[in-house]
């Protein structure tokens, strides 16, 4: 009897849990007013903001320069560009002292932390940002020229203290995973940071964000020992009252790519939980002042947690309900998690079928069977993922693990344009050492090494590709 209790307490709190943080991610679609709320507004063409561009970059060579001319072809006229590197990386330091040296825009800043991180080497940069304002980018991002435009007039419209900007992973062909993976962006940047920001609490994404520089050194800088440093400035802010704006729009998202192997999304993703139990164990949401926020803040630092015990409890309570003796209505309880489940795919279909329409991508329907059959694996992934994080949290293992890219976000014409605004790019000496795919490429076409250009992308371009080669990136 007092199995069968459990078993369905245990089934009815995992149904809710799903079915709230369905209704989250449906937050920015419940009506189209909400929907039109969630993107920039158009520029009045006005400036009155001034931005200092973080740029951390560890071990980037293949991809700094490219993510540089992007950056200064930002129609703004008033922003400054601050690259940083490590002591002990003489070739990206070689390729951001280039970009230095062609463009005043650009400083360079070294950081000489032995034990680096991404949120020391921003901490390092800060006192020589000149900007009203600090942003930060990641190394392999494609930023669109208007952006800092809009993020100008957001902030002098809505008095935001901060504004958050949108991140989309775009190559979500490159696997069965990097559907799910794009759809997860999709849905967190596109509607539920839009919810967090609405009720007070936000854990901010780690680039394409926009901080005050005075509020930003009242606050001390960044935690330099978070695994999410993001998550944690975004809770300190929110709980001492800073006002955080989020804005989503197809057209001026960063954009980005998925990580290159199952092990590359794993170490992600837990340095990612890991981080949200380090800000949850820091305690600084308890300072916010409503209720509602607090058990906002208390659940969405304890995913990890849930997270973890989910990927132990529904296996176990599938099998209960098919090889125990349980009454009919506790078997029946345990399916619960399933409906949610269900209605979560048909939501995960039509949400890949916005985001193909919304950034003119081809979805076929193998995408749409990928999506579906791959859920199940993909949620073990996130359960192992979670289960590793609460292992090294317990055990104090703190340290960072890079994530591998392969430049899959960029597209035939990126890479080719680096040739022609002086990238440190040798067409007659590229070698086969990674992957560039267009957007929308069928993977089908790729060659047996892996490598899959742009449809009509020429020999430069086709060599650019294949020069830019694999690499790891600072932890976002």
């Amino acid at each position: 009897m007092l199995a069968s209790v459990f078993i369905a307490v245990v089934s009815l709190a995992l149904f809710w849990m799903a079915a709230f943080t369905l209704w989250w991610q449906m937050h920015a679609w419940r009506t189209p007013e909400v929907l039109a709320s969630t993107r920039f507004s158009s520029p009045d063409g006005g400036e009155h903001v001034s931005f200092s561009l973080l740029l951390p970059a560890r071990h980037e060579q293949a991809v700094l320069d490219h993510t540089i001319q992007r950056l200064l072809e930002s129609s703004h006229a008033d922003f400054e560009i601050i690259v940083i590197v490590g002591h002990d990386d003489p070739d990206t330091t070689a390729v951001a002292r280039h970009a230095e040296a062609r463009d005043p825009r650009v400083r360079v800043v070294v950081d000489t932390h032995e034990k680096k991180n991404k949120p020391k080497a921003m901490n390092t940069a800060l006192p020589h940002c000149r900007g009203d304002v600090v942003g930060v980018f990641d190394a392999e991002d494609q930023v669109h020229p208007e952006l800092l435009a809009h993020v100008d007039h957001a902030f002098r419209t809505t008095g935001a203290d901060v504004v958050q900007g949108g991140v989309q992973l775009i190559n979500f062909h490159s696997s069965w995973y990097s559907l799910r993976n794009c759809l997860e962006y999709f849905f967190w940047f596109r509607s539920r940071l839009h919810l967090h920001a609405q009720k007070g609490f936000i854990p901010l994404g780690g680039n394409t964000v926009f901080v005050r520089t005075d509020v930003l050194r009242e606050a001390d800088g960044w935690d330099p020992d978070c695994l999410a440093e993001d998550c944690d400035l975004g809770v300190r802010l929110s709980s001492v009252g800073k006002k955080v704006v989020v804005a989503y729009d197809s057209d001026m998202v960063t954009k980005e790519e998925t990580p290159g192997s199952l092990m590359s999304l794993l170490k992600q993703r837990t340095r990612w939980n890991q981080g949200f139990l380090q800000v949850y164990r820091k305690k600084d949401w308890k300072q916010l002042p409503g209720f509602g926020q607090r058990l906002l803040a208390r659940y969405t630092l304890m995913t990890p947690y849930l997270q973890a015990i989910s990927g132990v409890i529904i296996p176990l309570n599938v099998a209960v309900a098919l090889f125990l003796d349980v009454p009919v209505g506790i078997a029946f309880i345990t399916f619960l998690p399933a409906v949610t489940a269900f209605v979560t795919f048909v939501f995960e279909l039509v949400g890949l079928h916005d985001f193909g329409k919304q950034y003119g991508l081809r979805v076929r329907f193998v995408h749409y069977l990928k999506l579906v059959v791959g859920g199940p694996f993909y949620q073990v992934l996130l359960a192992g993922a979670a289960v590793r994080a609460v292992w090294r949290e317990q055990r104090g293992r703190n340290d960072w693990e890079l994530t591998s890219h392969v430049g899959a976000h960029l597209t035939g014409d990126d890479l080719g344009n680096d040739i022609g605004k002086g990238a440190d790019i040798d067409p007659a000496t590229a070698t086969a050492t990674g992957t560039a795919t267009a957007p929308g490429a069928d993977a089908a076409t790729a060659t047996a090494t892996g490598t899959a250009t742009a449809p009509g992308a020429d020999a430069a371009t086709e060599a650019a590709a294949v020069a830019r080669g694999s690499r790891e990136d600072v932890p976002a």
